[in-house]
């Protein structure tokens, strides 16, 4: 067994949480309206999906892969649906004061870390990405033991990242009035739906 396949899973976890992208853009924002607490539940509930997208490429569950792939056109317009339902929520979200606690968001903590967990798992280039740089980093998890390493440090690295970025935009939470809020919402909600529209045209070309 390597002794280094959890640092390197760590590596591999956090660089791949750290491209931007829909899912940064809503952590960011529930950071902002709701809470440091619901943009890191969120933000766990992708670490969780990189994980097991992490832990299917370790472990060589090829027969898992192929039927992500070829299922790539459903799973892409499920995922872009969902974008766009974020993207409206988002948009037309009025904020309340920032600089107060958000305990209705609180309360929904399960529903924060569940959407973010599914957006991410309906999105198959994931699962592709962790091939992809393990293949080209020739990284491979070996034995169970080895893999359960490499899938655990992909999902510290993931979870490290978000905590890093929820703790650097919650810094800045109460600087920030409704107004401004509101213009985050409408440009979050813009952003997002692009993110959306294009998933839907990938899917939609998609063979």
């Amino acid at each position: 067994m390597d002794p280094t396949l959890l640092a390197r899973g760590f590596v591999l976890g956090f660089t791949i949480a750290a491209a931007v992208g829909p899912i940064s853009l809503l952590c960011i924002r529930r950071t902002l309206a709701e809470g440091r607490l619901v943009g890191l539940v969120s933000g766990l509930g992708v670490a969780t999906a990189d994980a097991t997208y992490g832990a299917i490429a370790a472990f060589g569950l090829t027969a898992v892969t192929d039927v992500l792939v070829d299922g790539r056109r459903v799973l892409g317009i499920v995922g872009g649906l969902f974008l766009l339902w974020l993207a409206w929520r988002t948009f037309t979200a009025v904020p309340g004061d920032a600089a107060r606690p958000d305990r209705t968001g609180r309360r929904g903590l399960p529903g924060a870390y569940l959407s973010t967990l599914g957006l991410t798992l309906t999105n198959p280039m994931t699962i592709l990405s962790f091939a992809a740089l393990f293949v080209g980093l020739g990284v491979t998890g070996g034995d169970a033991l080895g893999a359960t390493l490499l899938t655990a440090g992909v999902f510290a690295g993931s979870a490290a990242w978000w905590v890093i970025l929820v703790a650097l935009v919650g810094a800045f939470r109460t600087r920030i009035t409704p107004r401004g809020l509101r213009r985050v919402n409408m440009a979050s909600g813009l952003l997002i739906g692009g993110f959306a529209l294009v998933a839907l045209a990938s899917a939609a070309v998609a063979p």
